[in-house]
């Protein structure tokens, strides 16, 4: 009976102390997805726009070619992960029930060194995100309705 229940014993905790690693994991995917893609009340929505929380957010070395931030509460955004406000799409993709307010920044072209130089357009969508274990943590750029 020992034997038995001592390699049980072993994978129980085995799995307890790996839930907080893929807990923690987990969290860190989704702040770098909202450091990337989120911004509830945007100012402007214009070029000084983009070229301002690209600059805030890190996202100019080198500049990055496009980015979409999404404008709404997180509990929308996280809602297309669950059915609440998604629906499976492409493989692990899912597409939202209903449009957010975005502002997708694009780089102008030349060098890819700061300082980067964006044009912004603003929009009115449904999205489609990556979602791991019900937490969004990558941003469809290719999908457009």
């Amino acid at each position: 009976m020992v034997m038995f229940l001592s390699p049980l014993f072993f994978v129980f905790m085995l799995g307890l102390g790996l839930t907080p690693l893929t807990l923690a994991q987990d969290d860190r995917r989704y702040r770098h997805f909202l450091s990337q893609h989120y911004d509830r009340q945007p100012k402007g929505r214009d070029d000084r726009y983009c070229e301002s929380i690209m600059k805030r957010r890190d996202l100019i070395n080198p500049c990055k070619d496009v980015n979409t931030f999404i404008h709404g509460s997180r509990n929308d955004i996280k809602g297309i992960c669950e059915d609440k406000n998604g629906e499976p799409y492409e493989g692990d993709l899912r597409i939202s029930k209903s449009p957010f307010q975005i502002t997708t920044c694009k780089h102008k072209g030349g060098s890819p060194r700061p300082p980067c130089k964006y044009r912004a357009t603003r929009g009115y969508r449904v999205i489609v995100i990556g979602c791991e274990n019900d937490w969004p943590t990558h941003f469809d750029e290719s999908f457009i309705p």
